[in-house]
C-alpha cells in the first residue's frame, strides 16, 4: 500500500516512514510547500492530511491531485500515535 502523509513535523519525516514500514506500507512524505509537489504527490492508495500542521494552499493542492480510488483521511494532530490508529484502520494490521 503506498500512503503519502501531508503536513507533520520535519523533526519526524523518519518517525512516520518507520511507522509506515512496520505496516508494509511506502511512505512519502511533505512536511512543506515545495514546488512540483502536485507532480510528486502521484495517485497513492492513502493520503492522510495532517490538518493541524500543513497550510490551506498544501492541503487544497493534495486533494486535488488525488485521484477517484485514493482513501483521504483528515487527522488534526501529526503525532506518531495518530499515524498509527490511521494505518491500522487502513491495513487492518
Amino acid at each position: 500500500m503506498s500512503v503519502v502523509i501531508v503536513g507533520g513535523n520535519d523533526c519526524m519525516i523518519r518517525q512516520y516512514k518507520e511507522i509506515c514500514k512496520t505496516y508494509r506500507c511506502r511512505a512519502k512524505v511533505f512536511t512543506q510547500m515545495k514546488d512540483g509537489l502536485k507532480g510528486k504527490i502521484g495517485s497513492p492508495d492513502l493520503l492522510v492530511l495532517f490538518t493541524g500542521t500543513a497550510s490551506h494552499k498544501m492541503i487544497k493542492l493534495a486533494l486535488n491531485s488525488a485521484n477517484q480510488k485514493t482513501v483521504i483521511v483528515r487527522s488534526h494532530t501529526s503525532s506518531a500515535s495518530a499515524l498509527k490508529n490511521i494505518l491500522h484502520q487502513q491495513t487492518g494490521i
